[in-house]
């Protein structure tokens, strides 16, 4: 057996393990059923896009597997242990659930990733903030790295986020609906973004409303709506009679020249204006420098 220490201060990674496992997980609120029966497994490296309709149960199925939440019953394990021993988990959550007015910078941010491998008392070394600082030049935000976090376009604080999230040297990312608002070009740099962390065999699972885009980007697609309704490529998954399932007539199919085209209503909007606020802010970085 291939059994390595882990990265998160003393946990073993057995490598002949999935990265993540879950068997038969059941989560429920007030008797209500948020979760039924999921079992599934991830490989190392892979970038899965969680989809479904509004309270699907996909920011439930992040907030288990990092450990934040206690399944009913069944079983998550990541490399063989339970999500809470490990900190190569890092869950980036949507952003109307961040309080952006926090007074703190861009490296401050990122510096939180780094929390947990310092200590509760631990201060950061000049090696911990050469290491921030090499995580926002991958992401493209080391010459924000002074400006208060709230004055970022939602991409920049994506982008951020995802610099946190390889400062804690996460092996598994979950992205809570990280494209919801940004306009094409800063989705197209957010994916630009995620071909560099496939190169570092991070593995990925983003939960997103874009089924098209889902189908186009990523190596494997869960469909959820409580229970599992469906997980592989996107032949297998976006088939008529599992799309009724999961979105009862909230969802329609249109045969065009080029293939079928899904139509969702839950798809969000409202992301028109991120792109030019991203590059006002480009330009005026430029004139201060």
């Amino acid at each position: 057996m291939d059994i390595v220490l882990g990265i998160s201060g003393g946990v073993e990674h057995d490598l002949s393990r999935p990265i993540l496992e879950l068997k038969e997980v059941s989560v429920r609120f007030n008797g209500v059923p948020a979760l039924d029966q999921i079992s599934f497994q991830l490989q190392k490296g892979e970038r899965v896009a969680v989809i479904g309709p509004n309270g699907a149960g996909k920011s439930t199925l992040f907030n288990v597997i990092a450990g934040v939440l206690p399944p009913n019953q069944g079983q998550v394990k990541v490399y063989g242990n339970i999500p809470g021993e490990h900190i190569c988990i890092a869950y980036v959550p949507q952003r109307s659930q961040v309080d952006w007015r926090f007074p703190v910078n861009v490296a401050d941010v990122v510096m939180m990733g780094r929390v947990r491998k310092l200590g509760l008392l631990g201060w950061p070394k000049p090696g911990d903030w050469k290491y921030v600082h090499e995580m926002l030049e991958l992401v493209g935000m080391n010459y924000l790295a002074r400006r208060q976090i709230g004055e970022l376009s939602g991409g920049q604080q994506q982008r951020v986020f995802i610099a946190r999230a390889l400062a804690q040297e996460a092996e598994l990312i979950l992205m809570d609906e990280p494209l919801t608002g940004l306009d094409a070009r800063s989705q197209e740099e957010i994916f630009s973004i995620l071909e560099k962390l496939r190169q570092r065999q991070v593995t990925l699972m983003i939960a997103t409303h874009d089924l098209n885009l889902a189908a186009e980007r990523f190596d494997r697609l869960m469909l959820l709506n409580e229970r599992l309704l469906g997980f592989g490529h996107a032949a297998e998954v976006f088939t008529p009679d599992l799309l009724s399932q999961a979105y009862s007539g909230h969802m329609r199919l249109i045969q065009t020249p080029n293939g079928t085209m899904m139509i969702s209503d839950t798809c969000c909007g409202g992301g028109e204006t991120e792109g030019r606020k991203e590059r006002r802010e480009e330009r005026k970085e430029k004139r201060d420098d």
